[in-house]
């Protein structure tokens, strides 16, 4: 299975980037990362629309795709090391992960996802979810193929 994070937004060099890297090394098989930017200023409610559009280009035909949101649902490890299991073992060739802009999802990535996930209802900032999207995809990992990292 495929795996992609489509995220609004560009990273620089520095710690979240770090991060983000040091579990992106431990995937198998590895995450593709996909930056998508919007660069004109345009009134939010347009701007999310864009963002959108650009988000789920990066979605290909019979995807399964999670858009991370604070208004999701958020689940626990094991339940998210379930759910991925589930998707491979039914087939599923590519599984892509969204991370929207500053202002949130537009409706056609919340209407589109299969998932709409939280890590909680606190505001992250955005460079740090990417990191904390690899971390639970490590885990997910971890925890399928019995390696004591996770300890529930």
């Amino acid at each position: 299975m495929r795996v992609t994070l489509a995220a609004v937004g560009r990273a620089r060099s520095g710690p979240e980037l770090d991060l983000f890297q040091q579990y992106v090394r431990r995937l198998t098989p590895p995450l593709t990362l996909r930056e998508v930017e919007e660069r004109r200023p345009l009134p939010s409610d347009r701007l999310k629309a864009r963002e959108a559009e650009l988000l789920l280009g990066c979605v290909p035909p019979g995807a399964v795709t999670v858009a991370l949101d604070e208004r999701g649902v958020a689940i626990g490890s094991m339940a998210f090391a379930t759910r991925l299991q589930g998707w491979r073992e039914s087939g599923t060739s590519d599984l892509v992960f969204l991370i929207g802009g500053a202002d949130g999802h537009g409706e056609a990535v919340r209407s589109r996802a299969d998932l709409l996930l939280s890590f909680g209802p606190m505001t992250w900032p955005h460079m740090l979810v990417r990191a904390l999207l690899a971390e639970q995809l490590w885990r997910v990992q971890a925890i399928l193929s019995g390696h004591p990292y996770h300890r529930a």
